[in-house]
This record gives structure tokens, sequence and C-alpha cells, in this order.
């Protein structure tokens, strides 16, 4: 058995907490929070021991595990006090706010040999799961650019008064929304070696950015480009997707489906054919114990407590892989404080047309024309 413990009782804290309770072979020992009401509302109809504090939590409780869904500004010091008391931790995404703060966690949980895992949940989604199976198999060839995109409607006016309103507590569309499809990017391809052109746009809010776009540069000319709008009631709710060319054909993919399209030439991999193929997320889905909002959050959850129950330090979404898309979205904050490298207003513009020298045997040729086509009109005359 499992013992667990649930730390934060926001939106994300409490589906948390009602998928791990539905996972067999776990115990939920105990759940944290600031917020004494809610608690006292939980322990009445669920019976569940309440605290306030982690700290009160280890005083009576030694949990072998600790769900974190606490506001992203918390996850650093919540996270390092559980790894201290040595607690396998999954923490909601983004891990840190700072690449640093990340790697000395990864540093302590390595040390420790404790199982680690952060909520990036797309990686247990079917359709994106198939895309790096289709690139690990070199189904697409090499990869030469990427979309990757994320539009929802989250900030529809002007608001504020949470942490999700506020740049200093990872709040943002950067933060909240586009780290997904960063993350999943970080999957397929690794980390980029530059980024260039971040542009974090405010559409209604007064702190914090609405929309991201940017470019991510790899190597080999390969190059990314980001889209994301949290800001966009053209949509129902949250829609991400990935789009990668490549030198044997392309792929889409969404929470629904993936569509590929593969050249005659290129790996078939089995299943698929040459042309157009369209697979959906329920045929690549396995079933989990426990549906709430999506089957890839219940199976997040069990892949977690399943690498805790057996010690496995190694698995999908691990600290260390939370840590390049921390570094990533801070290089692109950086990058969108430099502004444009060129505006068109500093270019050097000439009304004259740009004259180009051409190489002496084609200026020649052009020449012996010249006389031959006047010796012509001439001798009409």
């Amino acid at each position: 058995m499992v013992k667990v413990a649930v730390v934060g009782l926001g939106k994300m804290g409490l589906s948390h907490l009602s998928m791990v309770r539905a996972l067999p072979g776990v115990e939920v020992v105990g759940v944290v929070d600031a917020t004494t009401y809610l608690l006292g509302v939980l322990k009445k109809y669920t019976g569940l021991q309440t605290y306030t504090s982690i700290d009160k939590l280890l005083a009576e409780q030694k949990p072998d595990a600790a769900v974190v869904a606490t506001p992203s500004r918390l996850h650093y010091p919540m996270v390092k006090q559980l790894l201290e008391a040595g607690v396998a931790v999954f923490c909601e995404k983004p891990f840190t706010l700072s690449g640093a703060e990340g790697e000395e966690l990864v540093e302590l949980a390595a040390a420790k040999g404790l199982v680690t895992q952060v909520g990036y949940h797309n990686r247990f989604v079917g359709a994106f799961g198939e895309i790096k199976r289709l690139l690990d198999s070199g189904a697409i060839g090499t990869v030469t650019h990427g979309l990757a995109e994320a539009y929802g409607p989250v900030v529809l006016k002007p608001q504020g008064g949470t942490w999700r309103s506020k740049s200093n507590e990872g709040g943002g569309c950067l933060y909240d929304y586009a780290a997904h499809p960063l993350n999943l990017i970080n999957w397929y391809l690794g980390e980029p070696v530059a980024v260039g052109g971040t542009v974090l746009n405010s559409v209604f809010s007064a702190e914090i950015d609405d929309e991201v776009s940017s470019t991510l540069y790899f190597p080999e000319n390969r190059t990314v480009s980001v889209s994301v709008n949290w800001s966009d009631e053209s949509v129902r709710k949250m829609t991400t997707r990935i789009t990668l060319w490549g030198t044997g054909g392309r792929i889409f993919a969404d929470r629904q489906e993936i569509q590929v399209y593969l050249r005659e030439d290129t790996t078939i991999p089995e299943g698929y054919q040459a042309g157009w193929n369209v697979r959906y997320t329920t045929e690549l889905t396995e079933q989990v114990d426990f549906y709430l909002r999506g089957e890839e959050y219940t199976a997040q959850l069990a892949h977690f407590v399943e690498r805790v129950s057996t010690g496995a330090t190694d698995g999908i979404n691990t600290f260390s892989s939370a840590v390049v898309t921390d570094k990533l979205i801070e290089r692109m904050i950086e990058d969108s404080g430099r502004g444009p490298s060129v505006r068109l207003s500093d270019a050097v513009i000439t009304k004259e047309p740009v004259k180009r020298s051409l190489p002496a045997r084609v200026r020649d040729a052009v020449r012996s024309g010249l006389k031959r086509v006047r010796a012509l009109v001439s001798g009409r005359k």
C-alpha cells in the first residue's frame, strides 16, 4: 500500500485527490491546505486527516509520496521540504520559477533516491504519445520544422485577484499555457540551442502575458514556431496542437487525433501506409481506473504511484525533464525583453534598385545577342 498526501486543494488539488483516492493500492494519509473552512468540510464528509501545514502533516504521518498542487511560487520550498523528509513528490507544472532552483531539487531527489514527477499530462494523451513513438521509429525522417500551439478562453476581460494574474507567482499565459506545448517539443526534439523573436503580449491582463509567440532553434537549422493565446474565445476549452514536418512526411496531432502523411520512400511503421493516415486518441489510450477530466490525468498519477511502489526513479516527466522546460521559459522571458534585433526603421532603404554584377561569360553572351538583334533589325529596315 502506497501512502500518499495531497498538498494544495485548489482546482487541480481537488482533482488529484479524487483520482488518487480511486487508484488501487493507495491510501491517502492526509491533505494540506491553508483554508481551514475547506479542510473542515473535507474532513466532515470524507473522514480524511487534514492539516494546515506540511510541518503538521509530517509530525503525524509518514507518507511515501505527496502530490503538490499549490501556486507555482510555493513549489520550490514545499517540494524541498518533502524531499528532505524522504517523500517522493508529484508536483504540478510548472515545476519551479527558476531553473537553478529546479536543478537543486533534481540533485536533492537523486541524492536520496526518490521518485519524482511533474504534471505535464499531455505526455499521457494517446495522440501526443504516438508522435513520440513515430519520431523514435524514424517515420517522418529528419524533422525540419515544427509548430507548437495552444489556445483557450481563459482571460476574456480585464481581471485580477488570484495568483494566476500575478507574474511573480508564476501566472500568465507563458507559464500556465505555453508550458504544455513547450514541454512536448522538449520531449520530441530535446533542448533548443537558441530562442528568438519572443513576444509576450497582454490582451486583457494588466500584469501578465495573454499570448506568446516565439521561435525555437535546434541543431541543423531546424526550427519550431510557438503560438499560444489564452484569450481566444473561438475555442471552447484548451486546445493544444503539434505539427511537425520532416524529410519523410508530416505529423499533426491534438488531443482528439493524430494525422500522419508518409512519403512512399520513408520508413512505414506497422499499422500505417504511404499517404494519409488518421488514428484517434480513443484507440491509442489505455483504460484507466477512474475518469475525471480526461484519462491522461489518472494515467499520470497511476504511473507515479507505480514508480513509487517499485522505486523506479526513471520514468515519464521526471524533475530532470521538467527543468528543461523551466529553463526554456526563462530564456523566452529574457529574449522578450530584448525586443526585435533589427527594426525596419533601422535598416538602410534606397530607392535605387540594387545592381548585381553578372559573370563575365554571361555578360558577353548577352552583349553578343543584343548585337545580332540590332543587326537583324537594321537589315529589315
